[in-house]
């Protein structure tokens, strides 16, 4: 098995800081900060558990509209 690397590209930026945000502005300020995927998705999404260097992904509760979790991947 390769040893894990350091991902390239991922911008040095705190998750957490977008939890509580609308999910167009999380949106927008992950663009400004350096991530160059954005992925939205509903809480307890199936998803896959391939990881993307440069991608954050945002759990958006369906009723408020608001991030609820947030992770780069």
């Amino acid at each position: 098995m390769a040893p894990e690397s350091t991902p390239q590209g991922t911008p040095q930026d705190e998750p957490e800081s977008y939890v509580g945000l609308s999910a167009s502005e999380a949106e927008e300020r992950a663009y400004a900060r350096g991530w160059t995927t954005v992925r939205s998705l509903p809480p307890d999404a199936i998803i896959t558990m391939e990881y993307l260097s440069g991608r954050l992904n945002f759990s958006v509760a369906k009723d408020t509209g608001t991030v609820v979790r947030c992770w780069p991947g």
